[in-house]
Formats: C-alpha cells, structure tokens, sequence
C-alpha cells in the first residue's frame, strides 16, 4: 500500500489495498505490478473470482499463469495500456447494474482505466484503486494537450509542444491524468535539472 504524501490538493488520488465487496459482477483491471494485488483479494474473498471479469495488462514479467490460477469467469490478456480502452469499451457494453471494480497497478492504468469507467456512467464509489509498482505517471500538458504516459521525472519536457513543465499533484479524474504546467512562463530559459517523481 503507498499513501501520498500530504499536499494542497485534495485531487491527488489516495489509494488504499483492494477490499472484497457484495456484487453481481466484478470488473478487475491490472498490470503486471497490479497483478498481486488481485491474488491477495482472491485470497480474502475467492467467491469473486466466479463473478469476475480481467482485464490483464501485460508490461513486463508476465502474471498471466498467477492471474488464470485465480479461475476468473474471463481472463481477457492486453498487450500494453494503449490497447486497454477498447478491451474495456467491449467489457462495459455488456455491464450490468451492481458492478465493482477493482484496479491495481501504476497510476497511469489506474487514472485511465478510472476515468474510462466514470465516463460510462460508474459512481465512484464502485471503483476501487491499489497502486503497485512504480512512481511513474499519466500527465496532461495544459497548454496543448497532450498526454504523455510513464512520466517518471520532474519537470519535464512535453512531447506534444516541447514546453518544460511542472509535473503537479493536481489530478483531474475526468482525464485519468496529472496536470503539467510550464515551469519557465515567467522566465524563460531558467528551467531546474529534472529529478526523479517519488511517491
């Protein structure tokens, strides 16, 4: 479990261990990190598994054999977090009422998976978050756009518009993304060596 550190911004996501809740159905996206996660709610509550519905995200050491031990109702493998919005459109149109979800793993496949999830209508209270792995985030340029994934120093250089920007603690959910501000408007050029985003 990793708890942010206190800051301003009552945005900033705070995540705590998965915890089995009643449903009909149960969605559970991960990633690799994300993928213990899900075997520790198993173990706690192993009659969600026959309900529920994987999304796996696979980045790295393959979980799959651990995740298909779990024998969940469908075990859907993605090869990396750009292609899970379609496997997650496909799952939602076939959602029914009383559905939990559960997501464990960066916060950049939680912050998109969770606002993937709001869009289509979930409240809040159905999804839960446990950020696994590393400090690595989902972060929106405010001055182009952009979103740029993995984002893991501080500031940093937005590849849609080349500005340096502040990496902020903001977090909007509609966008499933940190914000990121340019860090030299004032003063042009006076931009600090990049350091490493910590948790």
């Amino acid at each position: 479990m990793t708890s942010p550190p206190t800051t301003p911004y009552t945005s900033r996501p705070v995540y705590a261990p998965l915890e089995p809740r009643p449903c009909r159905s149960a969605l559970m996206i991960v990633d690799d990190a994300g993928a213990a996660a899900l075997v520790a709610l198993a173990e706690k509550a192993p009659e969600l598994m026959p309900k529920a519905t994987v999304l796996h995200v696979q980045d790295g050491f393959s979980m799959a054999p651990a995740l298909r031990a779990l024998n969940p109702a469908s075990l859907v493998e993605i090869a990396s977090t750009a292609a899970l919005s379609p496997a997650l459109d496909q799952v939602l149109a076939r959602a029914e009422m009383g559905l939990q979800t559960f997501l464990a793993g960066s916060e950049g496949l939680i912050g998109q998976a969770q606002a993937q999830l709001l869009a289509a209508g979930l409240p809040l209270g159905a999804i839960q978050g446990e950020h696994r792995g590393t400090a690595a985030r989902r972060m929106q340029c405010v001055h182009c756009k952009t979103i740029a994934e993995d984002v893991t120093v501080d500031p940093y250089t937005c590849p849609g518009c080349g500005r340096a920007l502040y990496v902020r603690d903001h977090f909007s959910r509609r966008l499933g993304a940190f914000q990121g501000v340019c860090i030299d408007a004032e003063t042009p050029g006076d931009v600090p060596e990049p350091v490493e985003i910590r948790l």
